[in-house]
């Protein structure tokens, strides 16, 4: 999604927005040295789309270390921020998400990922010597959550019982694997007000880790939203749109939006994992049951891809992959 550098974040018009929910204590915890570990990740996937996830070995210094870089970016003056802009689509943003009309109160960095590290193409503003301590902090944390990622998608395969068990790991660690790294920053709001609307993500999957301040949501199945409580130390993980296909929508690609705080800016870190270009996407075989219909019809992560990034934030980027049986709409 890409966002441009202009008007400057204090300039954004304030969004109204629906009175957010409350913490719940509906999303699953999963500590990932348990022997369950697989299991219930599956049914966090069945139920929700997102889980937390604890004991995954990643230093708190490594993220600590991103979060205070990021931090020292985000305080620059204006002017000097937006010369690490407009993305191209990596790069420096703020205010417009996407080139279709959504707007958010937030600023952010996005990066191209060339297998565990930040691409040269979209972290050209990083080549400067007084740079080199950020793009450190930013490599060995994508080197982390990328392997965090394929940790978790393993454990999806084995607690669904379908072999190899690298049967989605090896969509997001291939070399020419489609991935992006996103750091967002959402300054206070003096009004309640929407940071980022409310969508899926397109990928198979995607990791998330933040400061303290809270204002992730995301919407159960019955329409409700709910808070994700804030913690520093955790990984939050989101199931995206590409695995809901290739699970047949057992697996859900969970609705999310983030709301502004009026006292304290949040930040964020997201690493979005997803296919090679060229890669298809259809529902496996080893996920079906005897008899069960195909819920969307195969394509590539290519043609995904520009189809979704044609909609608005909030659109049913999947239902024009739908596929049809007897001339209904199956879903």
């Amino acid at each position: 999604m890409v966002v441009l550098a202009n008007p400057p974040i204090d300039q954004i018009s304030l969004l109204k927005s629906s009175k957010p929910g409350p913490c719940s204590s509906v999303i699953p915890v999963i500590n990932l040295s348990d022997s369950g570990a697989a299991e219930a990740i599956v049914k966090a996937c069945e139920e929700l789309g997102f889980f937390k996830v604890t004991n995954h070995g990643i230093p708190m210094e490594l993220m600590g270390r991103l979060e205070e870089e990021a931090g020292r970016f985000f305080s620059l003056p204006q002017a000097e921020k937006e010369r690490s802009g407009p993305p191209n689509p990596f790069g420096y943003g703020n205010k417009r998400i996407g080139p279709n009309g959504d707007i958010g109160w937030l600023e952010y960095l996005l990066f191209a990922i060339k297998s565990s590290s930040i691409s040269q193409a979209s972290a050209a503003f990083l080549a400067e010597p007084s740079s080199r301590s950020f793009r450190s902090a930013l490599n060995d944390y994508i080197a982390a959550v990328r392997r965090l990622a394929s940790e978790v998608l393993e454990l999806m395969a084995e607690g669904l019982g379908i072999q190899p068990r690298n049967i989605f790991s090896k969509l997001v660690i291939d070399d020419e694997s489609d991935q992006i790294f996103r750091l967002n920053h959402y300054p206070p709001c003096p009004l309640s007000s929407t940071g980022f609307g409310e969508h899926t993500d397109p990928q198979i999957i995607s990791v998330l880790r933040s400061n303290s301040v809270s204002g992730l949501q995301i919407a159960l199945r019955d329409g409700r939203w709910v808070s994700a409580p804030s913690d520093p130390e955790s990984f939050f993980i989101n199931i995206g749109d590409s695995m809901q296909v290739l699970t047949n929508g057992r697996f859900r690609s969970v609705r999310h939006r983030v709301m502004t705080n009026g006292m304290r800016s949040r930040a964020s870190m997201i690493y979005f994992g997803g296919p090679p270009i060229a890669e298809r996407i259809a529902p496996l075989p080893q996920v079906m049951g005897e008899g069960e219909q195909r819920l969307y019809r195969e394509f590539t992560w290519g043609e995904y891809k520009r189809a979704a990034y044609k909609l608005r934030l909030g659109e049913n980027r999947l239902a024009q992959f739908e596929d049809q049986q007897e001339g209904e709409r199956v879903l």
